[in-house]
């Protein structure tokens, strides 16, 4: 009996080691029926510079796994430098680099993996690993712990249940979770909250607009504002730039609709909005990452009038003082309300998905418990010191 070749790591170079590495999840995932395969232009767009303006302030290398010729494994390498200059009290700060796109046949490749990337982010100075991001806490942040029995909406991660333990088993720790709530939302809402509704409608200093999607760009830049303000102080926040919410805006817009987005104005100035996409994970599973040959007209057909089970709520901001008051549930709970019915009577839809939430934040948690919503989904990010 031949010994198994030992794994050896190398740093991804040219279009083939790209492509190996953009493809690599078809193989992990080839038995996992809650796996979506992600359309592998948008990874093209994710982890390449001059496509995605996260590369203006960051930098990345990626390695490949391989056991001989074959490709067992990836992982991502990377320094935000904006998140670097963050203080280290939000998470972020001087040091700290960051690891993603992990994903490994085993667990000797994952080791090893790792291994490379604290090496590479030690040769960058880097003093700590923070973990994983991919590829910055906008994207799709930490690993799925819990809810690998169902599949992910959009724009959320799904991880194989044996990566927790090969993390931990490299002495990574916990440093914050990142939770998701269930919602029916056929039901009508517990009667205090209906209550606090009511009570908004009959208040004449409140406004709760839809979007207009013909003036696109000063929506977003609204959004944007009330955003870098909200969330300002949470855990990993690291300001968005000018050109990647142009960047994201560009990809969002085709499934943005202008009732499931609303802004909430107070005496006429916008303090709060919330944002609702249609699960587009239940248009594209079926592509296979791929919109050729008939993809790309399945998908604009689904588009012009998106039937959906599940809706998700993945931003949700109210500026900083208004905060810890009532003023800001009650927004909060006027705008889900608004889109609940929206959602079910336009889009046939019967459950939304809200979050992440990160698991310190009182107030998004107290709301989603008002409301009946269940954590259905528990991403987690590890730290340690290099």
């Amino acid at each position: 009996m031949t010994q198994e070749r030992a794994v050896t790591i190398h740093p991804v170079s040219g279009k083939a080691d790209l492509k190996a590495f953009v493809d690599l999840p078809w193989t992990i995932y080839a038995d996992d029926p809650n796996w979506v395969p992600p359309l592998k232009n948008e990874v093209y767009g994710l982890i390449t510079p001059g496509k995605n303006p996260w590369f203006e302030h960051g930098e990345a290398q990626y390695f490949l796994s391989r056991r001989g010729t074959e490709v067992t494994g990836r992982i991502s390498a990377h320094i935000d430098h904006l998140a670097l200059a963050m203080s280290p009290e939000q998470g972020m700060g001087p040091g700290t680099g960051n690891w993603g796109l992990l994903e490994a046949k085993d667990q000797e490749s994952a080791t090893a993996l790792i291994q490379m990337a604290e090496q590479w982010l030690r040769e960058k100075g880097m003093t700590r690993a923070l973990g994983p991001l991919s590829i910055s806490i906008w994207e799709e942040p930490g690993l799925l712990i819990e809810g690998h029995d169902h599949p992910p909406t959009v724009m959320m991660g799904h991880d194989s249940a044996a990566y927790q333990p090969w993390i931990e088993a490299m002495g990574y720790s916990p440093i914050k979770q990142l939770k998701t709530y269930e919602l029916d939302i056929t039901h009508d809402f517990p009667p205090l909250i209906q209550r606090v509704i009511q009570s908004g409608e009959k208040n004449p200093r409140i406004c709760i607009r839809k979007v207009k999607k013909a003036h696109f760009n000063q929506e977003a830049a609204i959004i944007l504002a009330i955003l870098n303000d909200a969330w300002g102080n949470n855990w990993g926040f690291v300001p968005i730039t000018d050109s990647e919410i142009a960047f994201t805006g560009k990809k969002l817009k085709p499934i943005v609709y202008e009732d499931l987005i609303r802004i909430a104005e107070l005496d006429g100035e916008p303090v709060a909005f919330m944002m609702t996409l249609p699960d587009l994970n239940e248009a594209i599973k079926p592509l296979n990452g791929s919109l050729f040959p008939f993809g790309w007209a399945k998908l604009l057909w689904w588009l012009r009038a998106p039937k959906v089970r599940t809706m998700r709520v993945p931003l949700m901001g109210v500026v900083q003082k208004l905060q810890s008051s009532r003023m800001a549930s009650q927004l909060a709970f006027m705008m889900i309300e608004y889109i609940r019915r929206e959602a079910i009577s336009r889009y046939g839809a019967t459950r939304s998905e809200i979050g992440w939430v990160l698991d310190d934040n009182q107030g998004m948690n107290a709301i989603a418990t008002a409301i009946d919503a269940k954590i259905n989904k528990i991403y987690q990010i590890y730290d340690k010191a290099l």
